[in-house]
């Protein structure tokens, strides 16, 4: 077990207020006029800042690679042969206009707790990794979970022909237009079946810790949801000389259905949540009766089966309206989460922690979708949350304060330190 060191409390004091600077550098690649930030996969803001994050974990003294997507590595390599590296980090991309810490405070905290643990106390036992996923949101392409779903194999090359952003370029010419080569990439899975296991610290995106006034939020479980793209098909005509009688309005038919999801998921209750976020209207024009209408539909709940069985019994009931006013409805899938219980060990550890060095902390689900609910099928996987101001988030008010941010980074410093140095240094995760 390694000792420590004197001045590594001065140490963690530098690197935490490292935190807060590196967090403002890696906000000014894709940075917008009004203080948020657009880094969308595969463009050139993204691809910029997973570069520069590469180059800042090869200062810290990682060993930084990307794989065939794009996800970006830093490696602190362990003595140990046998043991599973544990695997920290979140991902970069961010929705159109966003915030600075929604998934980029992962990676930034992920890559400094692995400098500053190299730095105080040399090399682990454990191998320990930091990754910034190439894509979670799924704001250019209607999938999430890219870069997380290709390292827990869930996502493929083969899956996404035909998949394009709402400027019709498909994922894989922006792909290759990035750089990336498709063949290697079909031919090269980014699969990994060593990882031990997956901590992610992540804003809340919620108002429940700045609530309850709590610094450190222990996830219990995240919610599964379920993403569809709803196509709603009538027939274009005329606005002038179309009678309202004999118009197959897809735009109104499709409002409908917005309007019912509302009103059935109100009458489900909580937690149980209904959205839907975008709608588009093909080839809209002021005097042309929508012939065509795509909207997207997200459902979320802590229950699996309930979560199903409101979808269908949703779905059915948008079939209904299509039917009654002769339209046509075409539904497709776009991702499928289970609801994913966190590790009952990690997160023991994580309040270890937290009580240990005075931090105020309490259990919590999380009501948004993330990595490591992906990562909860293949190994134990934990996730620690600090507070976002009035939970907001996904937007340029998108706020955390310092105190709050550094708590969280030396939260998962002291983890990562217990099971690369420490008593988990030698558990068989």
């Amino acid at each position: 077990m390694a000792k420590m060191t004197l001045d590594s409390p001065e140490l963690l004091s530098q690197y935490s207020e490292q935190l807060l600077e590196v967090l403002e550098w890696l906000a000014t690649y894709g940075a917008t006029t009004d203080g948020g930030v657009t880094r969308l996969l595969y463009t050139m803001d993204w691809s910029d800042a997973q570069l520069a994050l590469a180059g800042r974990m090869r200062k810290l003294g990682l060993e930084a690679h990307s794989d065939a997507v794009g996800n970006v590595y830093g490696k602190l390599q362990g003595s140990s042969e046998t043991l599973k590296p544990l695997l920290t980090g979140s991902h970069i991309d961010t929705v159109k206009n966003g915030g600075k810490y929604d998934g980029a405070y992962g990676v930034v905290a992920g890559m400094l707790a692995l400098g500053y643990l190299k730095a105080a106390y040399g090399m682990p036992k454990r191998t320990l990794e930091v990754v910034s996923f190439c894509e979670e949101e799924g704001s250019r392409f209607p999938l999430a979970y890219w870069g997380s779903g290709h390292v827990t194999g869930v996502r493929s090359i083969k899956e996404v022909a035909g998949i394009a952003d709402p400027n019709g370029v498909t994922l894989l010419e922006a792909m290759q237009k990035s750089g990336f080569d498709l063949k290697y990439a079909a031919d090269h899975s980014a699969a990994r079946s060593d990882i031990g296991a997956y901590i992610e610290i992540h804003i809340e995106q919620g108002s429940v810790l700045e609530y309850k006034k709590k610094q450190i939020g222990v996830v219990t479980a995240i919610v599964g949801q379920i993403r569809m793209t709803v196509i709603v098909k009538g027939t274009s005509n005329h606005a002038g000389t179309t009678p309202m009688t004999m118009r197959k309005d897809a735009l109104v038919g499709a409002a409908e259905m917005v309007a019912l999801t509302e009103k059935m998921a109100l009458a489900e209750g909580e937690p149980l949540v209904a959205t839907v976020g975008r709608l588009d209207v093909k080839r809209g024009t002021s005097n042309v009766v929508p012939g065509e209408v795509a909207f997207t539909l997200d459902i979320r709940h802590t229950d699996e089966v309930k979560m199903n069985a409101f979808c269908v019994k949703l779905l059915t009931k948008l079939k209904e309206i299509a039917m009654r006013r002769e339209l046509d409805i075409d539904v497709v899938e776009n991702l499928y989460s289970s609801p994913v219980r966190m590790d009952g060990g990690i997160s023991e550890e994580i309040e270890a922690v937290c009580d240990e060095h005075g931090f105020r902390s309490m259990r919590l689900p999380s009501g948004a979708g993330h990595d490591a609910q992906l990562f909860g099928a293949i190994c134990p996987t934990a996730m620690i949350f600090v507070p976002s101001r009035a939970g907001i988030s996904h937007s340029p008010q998108e706020y955390t304060a310092p105190e709050d941010l550094i708590a969280g980074f030396q939260t998962l410093v002291h983890v990562l330190y217990q099971y690369g140095y420490g008593g988990k240094a030698d558990e068989n995760l």
